[in-house]
């Protein structure tokens, strides 16, 4: 009886582990198929079950930057330049023409050169750092900033950066990505840009824990904001709370994969409608639909040239600067918040 007892115990105790395990895998299997490849066991169960993590806004940043609590903040932030003269261009008028008011440059790129160009033309453009660490358009690749030996895990058979992010946050040595991550700063300095903030290329320095812990420390190190929106709040707990220096963004909008082109327009009509009280920042990626759009992004819908052109097209349109003013929608810049957060140790490094 006593042994029949045990027998059916240990069955129940191997069921239960056994239910447990493929949950595990099932949780895991889940987050990287949604292209959400987090494989920290703390970090995906702060993403179910504290997601929504009160955290608290640096204090009085809207006061600080001469605005009311009250008030609805906007960056309007251009990403990926330096992937193309199309980027570039595109976005470089975009810049020029005040349609967005920030913009980011992927240091390992191809053009990065030309950004740097039209930086020292313009010292007082809002330009930060796009932290790159994938080569993901297929036959169109680039390696690190730092020497190929400091970097080994961080590249591929050919020398070039990965194409997923999933291989990176797999394989990657923090160590090593935060000798590239320090790589691009140094490289983008070296070409006379001073950057006013840093956020990371396909979001793949937030979904390890130690990367993000090394994008937060190495931005404060240099002076240099970095964007954390405020759905990256699982990250901190506990064991990592939220470092001072920190100024989250409330709320982020893009347009995201399976989005069609035919409601583009509606969509940044609903996300302008849809802004509250607090900083938010709007993404877009602009380009030409061109031969070397087409050539690098081949039929790639989202984020493609048609993608890129149709972007460009909106938030040049007279809609959409009709809808800030309409909304009551107040521009601001990572160069305001970096003024905020390093008033001395930027004031010689600003233009």
């Amino acid at each position: 009886m006593v042994y029949k007892t045990r027998r059916t115990l240990l069955k129940i105790g191997l069921g239960l582990l056994l239910l447990v395990l493929m949950t595990w895998g099932g949780l895991r299997l889940f987050f990287h198929h949604n292209e959400t490849p987090i494989y920290d066991a703390r970090l995906i169960y702060n993403f179910i079950f504290h997601s929504d993590r009160p955290l608290k806004q640096y204090e009085n940043l809207a006061q600080k930057l001469g605005y009311t609590s009250s008030d609805k903040l906007l960056i309007i932030h251009a990403d990926d330049l330096g992937l193309a003269r199309s980027v570039n261009q595109a976005s470089f008028d975009a810049l020029s023409k005040g349609f967005v008011n920030s913009a980011s440059v992927m240091m390992p790129s191809p053009f990065v050169e030309e950004v740097a160009a039209y930086y020292l033309a313009h010292p007082q453009v809002d330009l930060g750092l796009h932290l790159t660490f994938t080569a993901e358009w297929a036959g169109y690749k680039w390696p690190g900033v730092a020497s190929a030996d400091k970097i080994e895990t961080l590249l591929d058979d050919e020398g070039f950066l990965h194409q997923k992010k999933v291989t990176v946050i797999k394989e990657g040595s923090n160590a090593e990505l935060q000798a590239e991550l320090q790589a691009q700063i140094d490289y983008a300095r070296a070409l006379g840009m001073a950057p006013t903030h840093m956020d990371s290329h396909e979001g793949t320095l937030f979904f390890d824990p130690a990367f993000f812990r090394t994008y937060i420390e190495v931005g404060h190190q240099n002076q240099i904001p970095v964007f954390v929106p405020r759905l990256l709040a699982p990250h901190f707990d506990e064991h990592y709370p939220l470092p001072p220096q920190v100024v989250l963004v409330d709320q982020m909008f893009m347009a995201l994969k399976g989005t069609e082109l035919d409601a583009m327009e509606a969509y940044y009509a609903e996300v302008l409608s849809s802004i509250k009280p607090g900083l938010n920042q709007l993404l877009v990626h602009l380009a030409f639909d061109d031969e070397e759009m087409k050539a690098i992004t081949k039929d790639r819908e989202a984020y493609g040239a048609k993608w890129r052109a149709k972007d460009y097209q909106v938030v040049s349109s007279k809609k959409f600067q009709d809808l800030l003013e309409q909304n009551n929608i107040k521009q601001v810049k990572w160069r305001d918040i970096q003024a905020v957060l390093y008033p001395d140790d930027n004031a010689s490094l600003q233009p």
